[in-house]
């Protein structure tokens, strides 16, 4: 079936099975429909594992019992735009894949590897999002990509509990932060845990100090590589990171314990049984590992503030997400854009809003879906941002400069990590990493 038949059909039996909200009445519940897609499979790819996959799984479940498709998901891990390369190359596409990064999303669509999202899901996307998520997910002025999991990558989150006894409190600007942190070093325990294993943590702490320090308009320009890595603004932002990084009051462990800890170890060493650290750096996505594997109480015993403003710019909302996608060598192309219409409506990210760790960009969903008061305040800074979200520079990039482990600018920023004394060698060698990538 054309995607053009399937906007023509939107009422028909197919679209009854998914959601009446496409053809503008309420969400159906999750026991409705026909079970138009009884007898197909659908594969679909994406990077989570754990809990993240077993939450995602719940949506997949979901669609399963509105439509009689059945679901298969393959976790890629970081490498996506390899594995699924080898996978079409090998006969063997999925039928969907969930794209972590923006610049592989636009990687696959100039390798002509997608299908245009239909009528009805760019309806839902036009009704249901920001327009700043439909320029995400487009490519030369064709819409490819659903965002359907949101990150906000501006959030700092910390004990209170040792915030209380360095006698402190969440901070409004990123110097008083360092100052705050300070004090809490003094009252022995260290300010930061420094997630530097994982080369992409690092590459969202530059972001949102150059963000905020150099503003939207050169973050824009940056991320399409219109000006230089050498730009003066980007070695005034190593260097704003460079104070952090080189001193080891406030980075547990210092550089080498930071280039030691990945993102669960540095979520550890904060609301762990044995706490090493008062603060982590990182996206929403702390709350659903320091609740899931740490059992803390979300907005108790682990909260968050917002990543605070830099120099005097405005404070950042730097933002990531996972887009859906259709291949064009897909075997079920039909329960493949269905699936996409399908989390396009409030109704699908409700499943894994109540399941928790996950956060929407889509403006309809009812926050009271969210588990606790916690993400609803996370959700609802993210969706009132609207459009001065800016989506993860790394993310936007080529894969070979901003999205793998061991090279470009993770590798870069590691380094940095390990000796933050240069900020303009270190900007150097971005621009080099970058040219060649942008290039290529």
């Amino acid at each position: 079936m054309t995607m053009r038949r399937m906007t023509t059909a939107c009422c028909s039996a197919l679209t009854l099975a998914l959601a009446a909200t496409a053809c503008g009445g309420g969400p159906v519940s999750a026991g409705g429909g026909e079970k138009a897609l009884s007898g197909q499979t659908l594969d679909v790819a994406g990077v989570w594992s754990g809990a993240e996959q077993k939450n995602f799984q719940k949506v997949l479940d979901a669609f399963t019992e509105k439509t009689g498709a059945k679901t298969r998901f393959v976790s890629t891990g970081d490498n996506v735009s390899t594995v699924v390369g080898s996978k079409i190359e090998g006969g063997n596409a999925p039928d969907v894949v969930m794209v972590p990064q923006v610049g592989v999303l636009q990687q696959f669509a100039r390798q002509k590897w997608l299908k245009p999202l239909s009528e009805t899901a760019k309806k839902s996307v036009d009704t249901n999002y920001a327009p700043v998520w439909k320029e995400y997910g487009s490519v030369d002025g064709a819409l490819y990509g659903l965002y359907f999991k949101a990150a906000h990558k501006s959030t700092v989150w910390y004990s209170p509990e040792a915030f209380d006894q360095a006698g402190v409190k969440p901070p409004k600007t990123y110097e008083e932060m360092l100052t705050s942190g300070q004090t809490v070093s003094d009252s022995g325990l260290p300010a930061f845990a420094v997630a530097g294993e994982d080369g992409w943590t690092l590459t969202d702490w530059f972001e949102n100090i150059y963000l905020s320090q150099a503003g939207p308009e050169k973050y824009d320009r940056l991320a399409k590589h219109e000006i230089a890595w050498t730009d003066p603004t980007v070695v005034k932002a190593l260097t704003t990171l460079g104070t952090l990084f080189a001193d080891r009051k406030l980075v547990a462990g210092g550089q080498k314990g930071a280039l030691g800890t990945d993102f669960p170890g540095s979520v550890e060493k904060v609301f762990g049984p044995e706490p090493e650290a008062a603060m982590v750096y990182e996206g929403d996505f702390v709350a659903g590992v320091a609740k899931d594997q740490f059992g803390r109480k979300i907005g108790v015993d682990a909260t968050f503030f917002p990543f605070p403003a830099v120099a005097g710019g405005k404070a950042p909302v730097v933002s990531g997400g996972d887009a859906a996608v259709v291949l064009k060598d897909g075997k079920n192309q039909k329960a493949a854009m269905a699936f996409l219409e399908y989390l396009a409506t409030p109704e699908a990210a409700a499943v894994w809003a109540e399941a928790g760790g996950f956060l929407s960009p889509n403006k309809k969903l009812d926050l009271a879906s969210y588990g606790d008061d916690t993400l609803r305040a996370t959700a609802k800074s993210l969706i009132d941002a609207g459009d001065s979200v800016r989506f993860d520079m790394s993310d936007q990039a080529p894969a070979a400069f901003g999205g793998t482990k061991g090279a470009g600018e993770w590798k870069i920023l590691q380094d940095f990590l390990r000796d933050p004394s240069d900020p303009a060698a270190t900007a150097a060698a971005l621009e080099g990493a970058a040219a060649k990538a942008y290039k290529g």
